[in-house]
């Protein structure tokens, strides 16, 4: 009887401390409760941010200088305090998203939140009324990619691939949509971003290689013939086939000539369009990483430089991230997860327009 009775007490006991245990795990941490707290108040911010957008677009009201930039500093707050919390608190990782971002940096709940997010930037960056569409869009970034990559001296396959990449621009640029302003910026407009300056650049090298076009590509050289035309007088960068070929002429077309070096290095074309999207973000260290020989393993270490990157959603999420201080190339493209979807998108469009 008193084995039984020390038996039933040490069960007893075992029970105690294992509740006592279990209470113990669940109890957050300091450091856990402050990052809840800081994912809790960026997500209320966040919302608040967007319905007081919405109501301002609906009520017709003046909106504010850069209106998008409170909403995009609200979701990279919300996204950043995520990552927090699921460093602090990795069960909090959940299920994947539609967004393809990695979950330890998205909660999927918020989902529609997101959706609001975009459909409030469609508003704010609505080309103007007198914009000049194009019908295709789409073939004539890439019609006017192959058509400087040839005159470049690029053969058949890499003028393709100059194609392609330069899809992958228009999509990382603006989602695809042609001439539409930028609520996060006064300055870059059109459907590849350019600023005033960037588009006169653009526009004189173009003039000084069309004639190498016109001989190879008389078609092509119509319709630039038929485009400068139409938006003589007006803002060229809002004519969507100008605005490509003075953004493409501007920033991207001396780097062409890299390409069969480049798809050696990096044969994924989404690493690909990465390395040309940063010619667009930190043009001048990518261009010294690919003159370096060592392109992967060349290493960024100016604060202006990482401030650029996470102006542009590179290791901008998370306190770690965004402790950096220096990068290698290969640490930045794989940073740039944020461009996977939009590149995923102009590689399905570039399948359906590709060059026969």
């Amino acid at each position: 009887m008193r084995a039984r009775r020390h038996a039933i007490a040490a069960v007893a006991a075992l029970g105690l401390i294992l509740s006592f245990a279990v209470s113990q795990a669940q109890t957050p941490t300091a450091k856990q409760s402050e990052a809840l707290a800081a994912y809790e108040r960026a997500l209320g911010d966040f919302k608040s941010i967007l319905a007081e957008r919405r109501k301002q677009i609906e009520a017709r009201q003046k909106l504010p200088n850069l209106p998008g930039q409170a909403i995009y500093l609200a979701r990279v707050a919300v996204i950043s305090s995520y990552k927090d919390l699921t460093d602090a608190m990795p069960s909090r990782i959940g299920r994947p998203n539609k967004f393809e971002i990695p979950p330890a940096y998205f909660d999927a709940d918020i989902e529609p939140l997101i959706d609001e997010y975009g459909k409030l930037f469609d508003i704010m960056e609505a080309p103007p009324a007198d914009a000049q569409n194009s019908a295709t869009p789409f073939k004539d970034v890439v019609d006017l990619a192959v058509a400087i990559a040839r005159a470049k001296g690029l053969t058949p396959d890499h003028a393709e691939a100059a194609g392609r990449i330069s899809l992958g621009l228009f999509f990382a640029e603006t989602n695809g949509k042609q001439n539409v302003h930028n609520g996060r910026s006064n300055t870059y407009m059109g459907s590849f971003q350019t600023g005033p300056s960037e588009d006169r650049n653009g526009r004189r090298k173009w003039e000084a290689i069309k004639p190498v076009i016109a001989a190879a590509n008389p078609a092509l050289s119509a319709r630039d013939d038929k485009e400068e035309a139409r938006a003589r007088g007006t803002d060229h960068r809002f004519n969507h086939w100008t605005n490509v070929r003075d953004g493409l002429m501007n920033a991207h077309a001396e780097i062409f000539r890299e390409i069969p070096g480049i798809v050696k290095t990096l044969p994924d074309p989404i690493d690909q369009m990465k390395l040309f999207e940063l010619i667009q973000i930190v043009p001048t260290p990518t261009r010294s990483a690919l003159r370096s020989g060592d392109l992967l393993n060349y290493r960024v270490s100016s604060p202006t430089i990482m401030k650029h990157l996470r102006n542009n959603s590179i290791f901008a999420f998370g306190q770690a991230d965004r402790a950096r201080s220096s990068a290698s190339f290969r640490d930045i493209l794989a940073a740039m997860w944020l461009f996977n979807r939009k590149f995923e998108r102009a590689m399905a469009t570039y399948a359906e327009i590709k060059p026969r």
